[in-house]
């Protein structure tokens, strides 16, 4: 294998979980159990198909001859014959009735709706897992002090926790969007080459009621609520387009997580899990680099893109059907999975292995607070005698000056030694240095850390208990 391209989502990041719903024997037994669900229907309508043939049809659905039907595909040039005629190879009794009235998207569109429908449960799973190692973090560090940024520049503070259910929400918001388009999923159904089901009115000899019955019984075999009430040959390609829009989402959110971990890995706050042994890079030894969430944001840039494959071929599908879709639905659906799955691996482990460094955070937070302090520093000194606007202008006066002592000359924040130097505010040292209480700055965020847990979190999690627990394993 080593003379050949091989897919690094399936060497390097997706599970063997996720690649084996998209693997070829799950794809041809699924193909074969819609073919028996297929017959059972039409022999419960009235067709003359035997219990011996369906019985021989499902004594042989999951020991595909892989062989015959690849020979047969090198004459046909038709996949689905190809397996059609393989099938019939083991079921001589079953043959003539294999497929009967269907056309080849009976197999590979209500496929492709169960594979889609499987791997958004293993996405579920690990999303739901991401969002519960969130929670206890956020809960561990709900009452942390620490900078808070906008256009990363240091702002009112707010705590480690806090920021936590940042990340938090955004993937919620995924959860519930994949929640609804699981939730709508519906099979195509047998709906013919056109989606008018001319072929099973004419085995039903015209009879309108037994046609009505055979998409609802298909979809009740195969584990659907229902079908698609109306189609062309193929299901709307606009299906994909909403599945992994569901994965762009979660690729989105977990490129904002991945950045701000950066971002805090650069200023030593907080760190991603860094093995042992591991090589942070191959000139500088001494370096810790953020590789998991790197790739965390490298695998979700693809994802994103790759949302765009089925909007655009959506789009130009032309009347009941074209073929234009086929190539690009075998890639981008996928392999949309397969490194969305690798991406909730990572996120999963980044997060269960996150250490945070208080001390550090401490002395960023220190070094900027005499600033953010200035608005109650100017309140003290009011209630001590001094005059609001004065005292308002002499404190920016001081700030500026602070910020060059910082900037250019490369010392320490002086603001609080200015102001206590200053006879106009009227407060020694040790009075503003008790002004400088880090908690006294974070707002509500330790209780809205709580409130969130409590009220939106913790009753997901209960709901979804049986799967918690997950740990990820990730390749290299």
């Amino acid at each position: 294998m080593n003379d050949r391209y091989v897919s690094p989502l399936s060497e390097r990041y997706a599970s063997r979980e996720m690649q084996e719903v998209f693997s070829p024997d799950r794809k041809f037994r699924t193909w074969r159990r819609l073919w028996i669900a297929l017959a059972e229907t039409e022999q419960a309508l009235g067709l003359d198909i035997t219990d011996e043939q369906i019985a021989e049809m499902r004594a042989h659905a999951d020991d595909i001859n892989y062989e015959d039907a690849r020979r047969r595909e090198k004459e046909v040039r038709h996949d689905v014959m190809s397996h059609v005629y393989a099938y019939g190879l083991q079921c001589p009794k079953a043959k003539g009735i294999i497929h009967l009235g269907a056309t080849s998207c009976y197999v590979g569109d209500n496929t492709d709706i169960i594979l889609m429908r499987d791997a958004l449960g293993i996405i579920r799973r690990k999303l739901i897992n991401a969002i519960a190692e969130l929670a206890k973090f956020a809960e561990e560090y709900k009452d942390l002090p620490t900078l808070a940024f906008t256009h990363f520049q240091p702002a009112q503070p707010t705590t480690v926790g806090k920021r936590a259910t940042l990340w938090m929400n955004e993937f919620m918001m995924d959860l519930e969007d994949l929640d609804y388009v699981a939730g709508s999923l519906k099979l195509l159904g047998s709906k013919g080459t056109t989606g008018t089901q001319a072929s099973f009115l004419e085995l039903f000899g015209g009879d309108q009621d037994k046609c009505d019955k055979v998409d609802p019984m298909i979809a009740e075999k195969m584990g659907f609520k229902a079908c698609y009430p109306v189609s062309g040959q193929t299901y709307s390609r606009k299906v994909d387009t909403r599945v992994l829009n569901v994965l762009a989402g979660i690729a989105s959110s977990a490129t904002k997580f991945s950045n701000d971990i950066r971002l805090l890995q650069h200023l030593k706050e907080v760190e991603e899990p860094f093995e042992k042994s591991q090589i942070g890079s191959s000139a500088m030894a001494y370096k810790r680099n953020p590789m998991r969430s790197e790739r965390i944001a490298s695998l979700s840039r693809y994802i994103l893109a790759d949302a765009l494959n089925p909007a655009i071929t959506a789009s130009v599908q032309w009347f009941e059907r074209t073929l234009d879709d086929s190539a690009n639905k075998r890639l981008s659906v996928p392999e949309g999975f397969l490194a969305c799955d690798g991406v909730l691996d990572l996120v999963i482990n980044v997060v269960d292995g996150l250490v945070v460094y208080p001390k550090v955070i401490r002395k960023h937070f220190m070094a900027e607070l005499p600033f953010m302090a200035t608005e109650n520093i100017m309140m003290d000194a009011v209630k001590a005698g001094g005059d609001r606007q004065e005292l308002h202008e002499r404190i920016r006066q001081l700030s500026m000056e602070a910020g060059r002592t910082v900037k250019v000359e490369g010392k320490d924040n002086n603001l609080l030694d200015l102001i206590a130097a200053d006879p106009s505010f009227h407060l020694t040292r040790e009075e503003l240095e008790e002004s400088m209480e880090p908690s006294k700055y974070v707002g509500r965020a330790p209780r809205q850390v709580e409130t969130y847990l409590r009220d939106v979190i913790s009753p997901m999690l209960r709901e979804n208990e049986d799967i918690l627990g997950f740990k990820s394993e990730i390749n290299v």
